[in-house]
């Protein structure tokens, strides 16, 4: 990371001051006002911001604690140590962490030499990153929006070891930059920002931890992955030998994993291809409908309309503008 960030973050806070003075526990008023720890966007964020950050406070053992905001954690330098939800989670250099709103976590202490930075981020400055993603049709995109909302399939964090892969780095700097050192026009270039980020990390799926047993993450992506490539003629009964496993067992787990079934999973994404042709190309509405294999032109309309409420003439129809383009 850049020299001067380094820099600026490593500057010992009056926070850590006291800690080095002899204070034993974190100062909780810093971070909440209720009786439970819960850290608060009320008193990290500024009024009126989506997004802020702060240098991770070192030197002292953090207990555990919830958020009531979406953290990011980013490691500028060195290593923090964190149990989350009961797993050991370890930071190195590079390496980026999100949190989950319902995650427990518990932070041992930094040393001088450890600097990290924590993004306390209202869901909502999200939107437009979500909304940038909606134009490439991915199931793992879901499986990420989900894992950052509040559902119960939600993973509780999501830790991306992504030390080596520079576009992630130089957008992470970026945001940080932006913030660090307020920026103009800094919420739209990191709404902006967050949403490539998202898109980089859509690619890199294989470098994601989650609070998930290695195993059920990994049948989760196959699954995903399967039906994202395999949407136009996949079937569970393929599916199923792929990853050699009983067909009811299978389409039980892809109903728990994902909350529908097999044929819903593919018909989601059957409509969502559909929308995006209607919207990025000039192909008519019977190749669209061959394209992501339906032959019977009255089911397709007829579940088109379900989907999106109007027809895929109309669908065509709506500007650009419409899917997210947001002013600040």
């Amino acid at each position: 990371m850049n020299k001067k960030i380094i820099e600026k973050l490593s500057v010992i806070t009056e926070e850590e001051k006291a800690i080095l003075g002899g204070e034993e526990n974190i100062d909780r008023k810093i971070y909440t006002e209720e009786s439970e720890l819960v850290m608060s966007a009320s008193k990290l964020l500024e009024r009126g911001k989506l997004i802020q950050i702060r240098p991770h406070t070192r030197f002292i053992h953090f207990p555990e604690h919830r958020h009531n905001y979406v953290e990011v954690i980013y490691m500028c330098q060195g290593s923090t140590t964190h149990m989350i939800n009961g797993n050991k989670v370890v930071l190195e250099t590079g390496d980026l962490l999100f949190l989950n709103q319902n995650a427990s976590q518990e932070i041992e202490a930094a040393r001088e030499e450890d600097i990290a930075v924590n993004f306390i981020v209202l869901p909502e400055f999200f939107n437009r990153a979500f909304d940038m993603m909606k134009e490439e049709e991915n199931l793992l995109r879901d499986f990420l929006v989900d894992s950052l909302g509040k559902g119960s399939r939600s993973a509780p964090y999501l830790y991306f070891h992504v030390s080596e892969v520079l576009p992630v780095q130089n957008l992470i700097e970026n945001m940080v930059w932006t913030l660090l050192y307020n920026e103009p026009n800094k919420r739209s270039i990191n709404q902006t920002t967050m949403g490539l980020l998202f898109l980089q990390l859509l690619n890199h799926m294989d470098k994601m931890e989650t609070g998930e047993d290695p195993y059920e993450k990994e049948m989760t992506i196959s699954i995903l992955n399967y039906i994202e490539n395999n949407y136009r003629d996949g079937s569970l009964g393929e599916l199923a030998k792929i990853m050699q496993r009983d067909i009811y067992w299978l389409s039980k787990e892809v109903k728990r994993r994902t909350g529908k079934s097999f044929n819903e999973m593919m018909q989601t994404k059957k409509m969502s291809q559909a929308a995006y042709l209607l919207l990025h190309s000039k192909l008519p509405v019977i190749n669209i409908m061959e394209a992501i294999g339906y032959d019977n032109s009255s089911y397709f309309y007829r579940k088109f309309k379900e989907r999106y409420g109007m027809t895929p003439k109309d669908y065509r129809r709506i500007p650009s503008k419409a899917f997210g383009i947001y002013e600040e």
